[in-house]
């Protein structure tokens, strides 16, 4: 008799932890990294209510080491990391971040291959965190400076650019992502605390570097994606951390 599984094409729990399981889904493409982001995602999300059974205390001290606050952004940087795996201590939050996750990532990391799916993935995540910085720069009042975040979000957009990019130059029929997109581009706008700024930001990080992977530009035609990826994705770390540094001024 076969299992019903909610989602069939979901790896099964023992083959998470099976060596030759994540080599096999290694070398045939498979969402390796995808799933070790979720597992990453999901392992802090249960420390976070394990520390709020505790102590509440104890979870604050874990969420301000980890959330991104650009006005101590200098004092600690880490957070322009550790942000993108930390989620709300609640049930929706983590829940609908990753089903997300688990709908675009497995597409892109396929595409693009794994080091490179955690490239775009990271400097969709820093392009969410630039817009945030640039928001606290220019905002009146210097409100923004003293607003914290953390979550996925600003990643996740960035795939989405990335799926919208490489679908529509190949042709496909993308309705059902564009309808997925609006939703998640409107929720901020039905939904108070989520910041939209940081939706913005890795949709246009995660766009241009799609852009740039998929071009004919001279310079890198005939590369191997490899090489376009480090041509393309070095500059725009660069520029992404020259901008959040500018951005940094008033508070170093």
């Amino acid at each position: 008799m076969s299992q019903f599984r909610l989602f069939p094409n979901s790896p099964r729990a023992r083959s998470l932890f099976n060596k030759d399981a994540v080599r096999r889904e290694w070398r045939s493409g498979g969402p390796v990294i995808t799933q070790a982001i979720i597992m990453i995602c999901v392992v802090m999300w249960a420390v976070e209510i394990v520390a709020r059974f505790l102590s509440p205390a104890l979870l604050n001290a874990l969420l301000s080491l980890g959330m991104l606050t650009p006005a101590v952004v200098p004092h600690y940087p880490w957070t322009l990391i550790t942000s993108m795996f930390l989620h709300e201590p609640g049930i929706f939050h983590i829940l609908f971040n990753m089903l997300t996750l688990w709908a675009v990532g497995p597409v892109i990391e396929h595409l693009l291959g794994h080091w490179r799916f955690l490239g775009m993935y990271l400097l969709s995540g820093l392009g969410g965190d630039l817009a945030l910085l640039l928001w606290a720069r220019f905002y009146p009042g210097g409100s923004g400076w003293l607003v914290s975040v953390y979550g996925a979000s600003g990643a996740l957009f960035g795939l989405f650019a990335a799926v919208l990019v490489t679908y529509r130059r190949q042709g496909i029929d993308i309705t059902s992502m564009l309808v997925w997109m609006a939703i998640n581009f409107a929720t901020p706008f039905v939904i108070q605390g989520i910041a939209w700024q940081a939706h913005v930001g890795g949709f246009i990080i995660g766009g241009v570097y799609a852009l740039l992977l998929t071009s004919r530009i001279p310079i890198t035609r005939g590369k191997s994606l490899t090489i376009r990826s480090l041509v393309y994705g070095i500059p725009l770390l660069v520029v992404i951390v020259a901008a959040g540094a500018w951005c940094l001024i008033p508070v170093m």
